[in-house]
């Protein structure tokens, strides 16, 4: 068999997530119907990790195998002639047969936007989430320096109730900066929880609307009781926005 690693960058709006799913259309999905179309081989593609129904990606990293070996240039060529234009594929590599996009991770980044104003740009709508409250950026990054480290993040995981070794993962960063209108949310970790990063910008959102004190982000935390303090942020701010290896 022969091993690729891929970097996708895809617009999520119209897909219901990476992931295969039964009578929806997945971003997944139409790289192995690509695949089929091709090589003439059922491929699975084996992603880094799952995003929602509406969540985009700057550098979604993903492995796969071939029986018959094709040159990397033409394999990424081949596959954007064929994908729609809001998937690309921005690499692709030889990889050895060891590599594992998901369990080889180091660390995933992702980023969160928001457009802080009355009105947001048209062309901005399906990426920023638009929030027209003022948000007090310093207050939430007050909050954020709470949440870095290895905690238990049972509080900011959507579904409690799915089954799972431990919720315990080591957030390394988690910063919130303004740009003129634009607030950017800023987190990596070796793993995320189920709807966990639209977690943190849900109960960001409410520090920065003064509705919650950053000084709670920590008690929270203590509860690992998901409560009202911290809603799911609506997907379109969401980015995954890098995937990161061990070097060779």
């Amino acid at each position: 068999m022969n091993r690729y690693k891929l970097t996708i960058s895809y617009d999520g709006t119209c897909y219901s997530g990476w992931q295969v799913q039964p009578k929806h259309v997945t971003v997944q999905q139409l790289l192995q119907d690509a695949l089929k179309t091709i090589t003439g081989e059922r491929v699975v593609v084996h992603g880094s990790g799952r995003t929602d129904q509406g969540v985009h990606a700057r550098g979604q990293v993903a492995h796969l195998d071939l029986h018959k070996p094709l040159p990397c240039e033409k394999l990424q060529k081949s596959l954007n002639g064929v994908l729609p234009q809001d998937i690309r594929i921005l690499k692709a590599q030889r990889a050895t047969a060891s590599f594992d996009a998901r369990r080889g991770a180091v660390s995933k980044e992702y980023r969160y936007f928001i457009w802080n104003a009355d009105v947001v740009p048209p062309f901005l709508r399906l990426y920023r989430t638009h929030i027209r409250t003022p948000l007090d950026v310093d207050a939430m990054a007050r909050a954020a320096k709470h949440l870095v480290g290895r905690h238990d993040f049972a509080a900011f995981t959507a579904n409690s109730r799915r089954v799972m070794e431990s919720t315990t993962r080591n957030l390394t960063e988690l910063k919130v900066k303004r740009q003129g209108k634009e607030i950017v949310i800023v987190t990596r970790s070796n793993g995320f929880l189920y709807k966990m990063v639209r977690s943190f910008a849900g109960f960001l959102i409410k520090v920065g609307k003064g509705d919650v004190k950053p000084a709670e982000a920590g008690n929270v935390l203590a509860s690992r009781q998901r409560t009202t303090r911290v809603p799911t942020a609506k997907p379109e701010g969401l980015f995954l926005w890098s995937v990161r290896y061990p070097r060779a």
